[in-house]
């Protein structure tokens, strides 16, 4: 991938930076060999090579699921700010 000025701040924009012109040209560079570090792993031959082994084993721990009390729509919705035809009016959030 090729690391260019438009970029560089692009990636400004994105993460709400403000680089030097320095700090610019250096992050170029950081990019460049982090990108050159993925190309070269991507050419290692992992033919036969068992999968991934971690040093710790990892389980989640998860509860089975338990229903439980269930509240009818006339409970819910007596909370409510606002209602209408059985649900929740809330303000609109996109345009």
């Amino acid at each position: 991938m090729e690391i260019t000025p438009d970029l560089i701040r692009h990636l400004e924009r994105l993460s709400r930076l403000e680089l030097s012109p320095e700090e610019e040209s250096r992050m170029a560079g950081d990019l460049k060999n982090i990108f050159d570090f993925f190309e070269k792993l991507g050419e290692l031959d992992t033919e036969g090579l068992s999968e991934l082994v971690r040093p710790v084993e990892l389980t989640n721990v998860l509860r089975e699921d338990q229903p439980g009390a269930v509240l009818s729509q006339e409970e819910v919705l007596s909370v409510a700010i606002e209602a209408k035809d059985g649900f929740f009016v809330v303000p609109k959030m996109i345009e």
